[in-house]
């Protein structure tokens, strides 16, 4: 029985920058599955990011911003802002539960990266996260199925489809690869190249780059 609300496509990140890769990407996943508003969520502290280099470099509220300045012209996205104002880390299963909860007849896309699926075994509570969405991640040809580990790769074999009607049909619980779009885009690098006052015109969007150089970030 196909679901009769559209879906609701979902992507976190610390967005320490937000970039092109980012807004491109999800544009691509919605394009192919039909998604007519995906979410933008600013991660607090992620909880799987420990080392100090991926520790947020702008503020919340900056970061919230940007992501904010994103969305004007992309009436695609919508930024929510849950994750920040929640205290101690920010878990997915949590926020997929209470995304539920609001939208209960709606499946819900949660988008992720190939990088972000190899480490998803490891997730906290991640069997209740597919419980509450379907995983669709952003294929990418430099990380061939081939490398990931035991579990990753038993995790796809329970639950991946290649039928995309399959995610209409049930509200969660299936892993879907997108279409093959990979952009060499990096928060990390983005912010090394600001510092050395190098040009990133093509990785971010004019606003996002004018929000950055009028509050002095990454410098």
């Amino acid at each position: 029985m196909t679901l009769k609300q559209p879906a609701l496509g979902i992507l976190g990140g610390t967005f320490d920058p937000i970039h092109q890769g980012h807004i491109k990407s999800a544009q691509g996943v919605a394009k192919e599955l039909g998604l007519e508003k995906v979410l933008l969520i600013p991660a607090h502290i992620p909880p799987h990011k420990t080392s100090e280099e991926l520790i947020p470099h702008a503020s919340a509220s900056q970061r919230a911003a940007m992501v904010e300045l994103a969305c004007l012209n992309h009436p695609l996205f919508h930024c929510d802002t849950r994750e920040l104002t929640r205290s101690g880390h920010s878990y997915t299963v949590d926020t997929l539960k209470e995304l539920k909860q609001q939208h209960p007849e709606q499946p819900l896309y949660f988008i992720i990266g190939m990088d972000s699926l190899m480490s998803f075994t490891r997730w906290y509570r991640f069997q209740e996260i597919l419980t509450l969405c379907h995983l669709v991640v952003n294929a990418r040809p430099d990380y061939p199925v081939e490398a990931f580990n035991d579990e990753t790769k038993q995790l796809i074999a329970n639950y991946q489809t290649t039928d995309e009607n399959q995610l209409t049909q049930r509200p969660a619980g299936k892993i879907f690869f997108a279409q093959k779009s990979f952009f060499p885009i990096s928060s990390t690098q983005i912010r090394q190249d600001l510092s050395q006052q190098k040009d990133c015109s093509e990785q971010l969007l004019p606003e996002i780059s004018d929000f950055i150089h009028k509050n002095k970030l990454y410098r």
